[in-house]
């Protein structure tokens, strides 16, 4: 060992005497913690004196409530956050830190090494750090700059300097294994050694290999709204989670983790990224769908279709007579033109249209929709929509009030009292009696008045109506909605300019789905847009950051949606043009609509080029399959070209699986994926390749995608990686029309280190262009 490898792994060994000091004095301030708000919580009422007879004793026993619940506040807090740093200092045990610079700053005669780990640690004096954050704005050199000139952002100015020379450490469980001058590469060496150790069933932080270009995301903190474009595999989902780290890092005051939400493409992605954050000693943020968004607003009016279910339509059903009238209803309804239809059919209501349900009570009504309709239109055209609604409910809710005066007097109210049993009867009395005054004492001798009981029994059973009420449930939004297609007339008299060509045909098919209470996916977004529209947004202020993932599988409809119902947020989205595989993507999709979002001066665009995922020669035949692949740069690592094998029939195409599967598990292979075309393909793959120990079948509701062999479709393939990737029929009947290159590039871009394509018969017409180079 050299001089330098000496000197820097006695450095390791007294850091890491550091580091378990501050876990054994942690482990014991977290103990005492938790006994202490174990106690508290047990003996909270016995240090409170309880007495209520005068003002004074009533007021010292609030004071005395509240100190309890401070007391028990501070030690919860203070053991959430011991526990917190002690969950960091023993990953820290691991690999303390991976990166150092020398830099001198200006004005500074000598240089000051500055170490770079997942977290900051101080000596024992606590006035110098051992370890420096990544996240610190000292640390934004390590990732920025070459040796030479230098500077960095501190909340008191911009520090310039001299960047001397920087290092990257190999440290495990204490151990420095290898340290590089990475004046020449940034940490290309280490890279190396990461994306060769494969996948697991988890993605994990690689903040010792952040590239300057993924650096730029992470610490980007100007505008509403950042565009992130990517090249599969470029590290655009580590850089934006790094980001949200970064984020909790810097504004740890005013920014917590259940402020931030990140929309995934499928729930088995939220999971695959569970661990990068808790890694990076940071709490998760909240993880969701946009699908059980959707679900969670409108599944209990219809059957809301999933958005891999019209995936599974368009990639298998080209045969059905209404194929190509719902393309063109799934791309008009996803696009801007449709939003604009929403917003003037909206603004239409204000004059005309307007649907309302009955108010009706024991199958009668007590006011009748058209009743309804007159009233809302008699209101002053001047009014405001919302305005009109409000007093709409205070007349419907006088109506109510009005009608129990007369229902006091009907026959079941009688035979209601009569059926009451002796504990309702009971419940009743000692209501009615509170409410007259009476004491506790005073109750038993208290007659209840029959008027008195009616109206209560009457005021009881209106209850529902009135909560409907101020719920706005007496609104048809259903009708309303339905109501835009079954007059396909009301369109051309918007706008009519928007109106695709197959209008006709694509109202006819809404209807007949909306009368059947179904709601296909291209309706969800409009129909919520719609009702958010008509019965006030369900905005929410209190997330500050929204971070969507696969992008290119949002609608600009849906993005416009998302801005309103998160108006306080700043959007960070990721994607990848060329994995725009879902129906609405037009033949030329990009971004370019997007900064008209929040307009270009608060939208920023950034471009990452460099793949990172898998072996050179399979980037180089994936960046073919793509119009402009060529602007893909490959990262330098060694690997076998991807391989075609064209076989007879499924027959051999399954023996020849069976035996590759076989052998790339001899080799040492842990995640191997079959990737089908659709989920349909999928099932039948799996039935046949059951001679396959261990074969896993992924479906749309699973949860994770394991280890070991899967058969996965190419939808759910997206943004997860395996070490080994079998496309199952790359052929021309699977694969021949061109509207699936993206979804053909999308399942040959899961590969890290091995592709493998079978194809039964003539090979895809995107495997023969590519293969003749």
């Amino acid at each position: 060992m050299s001089l330098d490898l000496k000197q820097e792994q006695k450095r390791v060994e007294h850091v890491m005497e550091s580091i378990e000091k501050e876990i054994n004095r942690l482990e014991e301030e977290t103990t005492r913690r938790k006994n202490e708000v174990v106690h508290i919580r047990k003996h909270f009422w016995e240090e409170v004196k309880v007495n209520t007879d005068t003002f004074d004793d009533f007021l010292e026993t609030i004071i005395g409530l509240r100190q309890e619940a401070q007391a028990l506040s501070v030690s919860q807090s203070t053991h959430r956050h011991a526990s917190k740093r002690l969950a960091t200092l023993r990953r820290m045990k691991e690999i303390p830190y991976f990166g150092r610079i020398d830099f001198i700053e200006e004005g500074n005669s000598s240089h000051e090494k500055i170490y770079i780990g997942i977290s900051s640690l101080s000596d024992s004096s606590g006035e110098d750090f051992l370890i420096h954050d990544w996240r610190a704005p000292v640390s934004s050199v390590y990732y920025d700059y070459q040796p030479g000139p230098a500077s960095y952002q501190t909340p008191g100015g911009t520090v310039y300097g001299t960047l001397e020379k920087k290092y990257q450490y190999l440290i495990r469980g204490g151990i420095l294994q290898s340290m590089f001058d990475t004046s020449l590469t940034i940490g290309d060496e280490i890279l190396q050694q990461v994306l060769g150790k494969g996948t697991d069933k988890q993605m994990h932080n690689i903040v010792a290999t952040i590239q300057q270009e993924q650096n730029r995301i992470i610490r980007h903190d100007q505008g509403r709204l950042l565009i992130v474009h990517g090249a599969a595999g470029s590290g655009k989902t580590s850089a934006a989670l790094q980001r949200i780290a970064y984020l909790l890092y810097k504004y740890r005051e005013s920014l917590h983790a259940d402020q931030i939400i990140l929309f995934s493409p499928n729930s088995m992605f939220s999971n695959y990224v569970s661990n990068v954050l808790p890694e990076l000693g940071e709490e998760n943020m909240q993880q969701v769908t946009f699908q059980e968004y959707l679900d969670h607003r409108l599944s209990r009016a219809f059957k809301i279709e999933t958005p891999f279910e019209q995936l599974e339509y368009v990639l298998t059903q080209a045969n059905s007579p209404f194929y190509k009238t719902r393309l063109a209803s799934i791309r008009f309804k996803a696009s801007t033109s449709f939003y604009e239809v929403i917003q003037a059919y909206r603004q239409s209501l204000e004059s005309s249209g307007m649907i309302f349900k009955d108010i009706s009570f024991k199958g009668k009504p007590i006011v009748t929709a058209q009743q309804i309709i007159a009233r809302f239109y008699e209101y002053e055209p001047s009014l405001r929509f919302h305005n009109r609604l409000e007093k709409l409910q205070e007349w419907l809710l006088e109506q109510i009030q009005a009608f129990q005066k007369v229902a006091r007097k009907q026959s079941w109210v009688q035979e209601e009292i009569e059926l009451l049993s002796n504990e309702e009867y009971h419940k009743a009395r000692v209501y009615l009696a509170r409410k007259r005054g009476f004491n506790r004492e005073e109750i038993a001798d208290y007659e209840i008045e029959p008027k008195a009981l009616a109206r209560l029994i009457v005021h009881k059973r209106l209850k529902p109506l009135r909560k409907q009420i101020r719920q706005l449930q007496f609104i048809d939004l259903n009708g309303i909605y339905k109501q835009l297609f079954a007059n396909p007339e009301i369109i051309r008299q918007l706008k009519e300019e928007y109106i695709p060509p197959d209008w006709p045909s694509i109202c006819q098919q809404t209807v007949i789905k909306l009368s059947n209470n179904l709601l296909s996916y291209e309706d969800a977004t409009p129909f919520l847009l719609l009702k958010e529209l008509i019965v006030g947004f369900h905005t929410n202020s209190s997330i500050k950051q929204i971070v969507i993932d696969e992008a290119q599988d949002y609608s600009p409809l849906q993005f416009e949606f998302l801005k309103r119902l998160f108006p306080a947020a700043r959007m960070t989205v990721l994607g990848d043009f060329n994995q725009a595989i879902f129906a609405h993507a037009s033949e030329h999709v990009d971004f370019n609509s997007l900064t008209s979002l929040y307009g270009r001066e608060k939208t920023e665009v950034i471009n990452m080029t460099r793949s990172y995922r898998s072996t050179k020669p399979i980037i180089e035949f994936t960046r073919r399959l793509i119009p402009n692949g060529e602007k893909i740069t490959p990262f330098e690592r060694d690997g076998d070209k991807p391989i075609l094998k064209q076989v007879v029939d499924h027959v051999e195409l399954h023996r020849c699986i069976t035996s590759k599967v076989t052998h790339l598990r001899s080799l040492g292979f842990s995640s191997i994926a079959i990737i089908c075309k659709s989920a349909e393909e999928s099932s039948q793959a799996y039935q046949t390749l059951s001679g396959i120990d261990d074969l896993k079948l992924i479906k749309s509701n699973s949860s994770e995608y394991g280890q070991g062999v899967v058969v996965i479709p190419t939808y759910l393939s997206k943004g997860i990686e395996f070490e080994a990737v079998i496309i199952y029929d790359a052929s021309e009947h699977v694969y021949g029309d061109e509207n699936l290159r993206r979804t053909f590039y999308t399942a040959c871009t899961r590969a890290m280190r091995f592709l493998q394509l079978y194809s039964v018969g003539e090979p895809s017409p995107f495997l023969q262009t590519v293969l003749k180079r």
